[in-house]
């Protein structure tokens, strides 16, 4: 059978077969689960969906056929459980493959989905619970999941559904086996796409994490996603690197993926080793791979060379901005560049180098076709190119899909839609041919002399020095200047903290950028502040700064 994005989706080609007009065509009734996935278990009920592993050995590889089934058996457990549509039912499932059939359960009662990370703890999901309004939680039956959940639940009254997979706790039912008494049929429940479907958490870099609610529409918004910008294809086995408690898991392992035809492979690990993902990537003959910059600096670490990705045809990379200096160092030790993408929880990919387009180190890529983007000044008026602004969204009736939607928070939400325009936060510029150019987060940005200076420019050239692992910019209040650039440096091994190391840094940030970028203040940190998703807390360091006296390394 032809892969399903032809029946939902409408595109236009133009030079280099780079995608440049692309349209949604999502039916009244559009239900992934089973217009997606059990459509496929009808044609073709031995395709393969899901590839899995785990370091000790483990594997399970699954058809649309058994989905279809173990989906149908999950539906009709939870159902004579109690959950119904409409319900919120949270899944912290790591990386086990009982999150696909569960999560498709989940779509066929029309109930929301609420995937979490389970590092959360009690406090974490007492938060999640009261704002969502969860009733029922999936999880993996791992000893500190479950008493996580277990003492939230003791003070959250509506939370009454416990369920768990793989191993048998005090106070949860097992789901995975429990559900073998079920029928493998289930009827339908109709659905309505504008209706919700997922809600997911943000990382909460600037803040408390914030509940974003998206419909039944929104998987067919990731065609865009897996097939043209990730590289997916009929036939293959994408790999993306991530967690299932966040957004990067709907970009890269279920949606786009199998309504382009592709497998997904899902390797389940506690602890990173990149030797141990190599192996993954070699054994089961991965043709696609996205991961965050910081797996690819992993990777690198290790002694990254051709033979270690043997086979993969794509690689790209989203989560947080990539140096240059990366991409350039991956494509010499391997062969294959890294083609980067931008979107939020909120949105699907916004901006990306899509496959056949040319690969500008340093720029996010081009607009995608889906959405009408600009860059916006702060009263979301365009700004010519070549000037800074904020990325925002115009969307139109037939230009919606993939974008949050109004529900729970309504007021995190309502600061985000300003006169029905999408405002991202996110700061950059756009250069005449199109590419646009990552600045920072609007609240992180530091204006400094009377300069704007964009922490990732300043991250992008301290990251080149040998002695630099990984840093993040600041501002730091200042009487005179407004603020000052402070630079948190975690070191590679083999170096040490010293006044001297400091000077030098500062100096080679003077000689690789305008020298009004350079850090005034270098402090050597042994790790920096971040989300569980892996991202750099800014907002911390600067509630640090304003807590204690700057570190004794040489203001200037």
């Amino acid at each position: 059978m032809k892969p399903l994005y032809h029946k939902f989706s409408r595109s236009e080609y133009g030079e280099n077969g780079v995608l440049c007009r692309f349209w949604v065509e999502c039916p009244e009734n559009f239900n992934f689960a089973y217009d997606v996935a059990d459509a496929i278990a009808g044609e073709e009920p031995q395709k393969t969906a899901l590839v899995w592993c785990n370091p000790e050995g483990e594997e399970k590889i699954l058809s649309f056929a058994q989905l279809r089934e173990l989906s149908n058996r999950a539906a009709n457990y939870l159902s004579r459980c109690g959950v119904r549509k409409g319900d919120r039912v949270m899944l912290m499932l790591k990386r086990r493959f009982e999150y696909w059939y569960l999560l498709l359960a989940l779509h066929k009662l029309g109930a929301v989905a609420v995937p979490a990370t389970h590092m959360l703890k009690k406090n974490d999901i007492i938060y999640r619970v009261g704002i969502a309004g969860i009733s029922a939680v999936l999880c993996a039956g791992e000893e500190e999941i479950t008493e996580n959940i277990s003492a939230a639940a003791k003070v959250c009254p509506g939370l009454t559904g416990l369920f768990c997979v793989h191993s048998s706790r005090p106070g949860f039912r097992r789901i995975d086996l429990e559900m073998m008494q079920e029928s493998p049929e289930f009827s339908r429940v109709e659905t309505v796409s504008t209706e919700p479907s997922l809600l997911y958490f943000t990382s909460g870099t600037t803040g408390e994490p914030k509940p974003v609610l998206h419909d039944y529409a929104y998987p067919l918004a990731h065609i865009v996603t897996a097939k043209d910008w990730q590289g997916v294809r009929d036939g293959g086995l994408h790999l993306s690197v991530a967690d299932t408690g966040w957004g990067k898991a709907s970009w890269g392992k279920i949606y786009g993926q199998w309504l382009c035809g592709a497998a997904v492979m899902v390797y389940d690990y506690d602890r990173f080793r990149a030797d141990e993902l190599l192996n993954v990537i070699q054994k089961y003959h991965v043709t696609s791979f996205c991961a965050p910059p910081t797996v690819y600096r992993l990777l690198m670490k290790s002694g990254l060379h051709r033979s270690g990705f043997r086979g993969v045809e794509e690689v790209t990379t989203a989560g947080e901005a990539i140096n240059p200096e990366l991409i350039y160092r991956f494509r010499r030790d391997t062969g294959l560049t890294i083609r980067e993408g931008y979107g939020q929880t909120e949105t699907t990919m916004l901006v990306g180098t899509l496959t056949g387009s040319e690969v500008r180190p340093g720029s996010m890529g081009k607009a995608s076709p889906q959405y009408c983007l600009c860059v916006a000044d702060e009263d979301g008026r365009p700004v010519p190119d070549g000037t800074e602004g904020e990325v925002v969204v115009v969307p139109s009736d037939d230009r919606r899909a993939g974008l949050c939607i109004f529900g729970t928070d309504l007021a995190s939400q309502l600061r985000a839609w300003k006169n029905g325009v999408y405002h991202t936060g996110d700061i950059a510029r756009r250069d005449r041919d199109g590419y646009f150019w990552y600045i920072g987060r609007k609240d992180d940005i530091i204006k400094s002399s009377g300069y704007r200076i964009s922490p990732f420019e300043v991250e992008n050239v301290l990251v080149q020095h040998p002695a630099v692992y990984e840093c993040a910019v600041t501002g730091v209040p200042d009487e005179e200047r407004g603020f000052l650039v402070k630079a948190s440096v975690v070191l590679n091994s083999g170096f040490s903290a010293c006044e001297e190391l400091a000077e030098e840094l500062k100096n080679f940030v003077k000689q690789n950028t305008a020298a009004y970028k350079y850090p005034r203040i270098v402090e050597f940190v042994p790790f920096l502040p971040k989300t569980i998703s892996g991202k750099i807390k800014r907002h911390e360091i600067r509630k640090t700064d304003e807590k204690r006296m700057m570190p004794s390394v040489v203001r200037s």
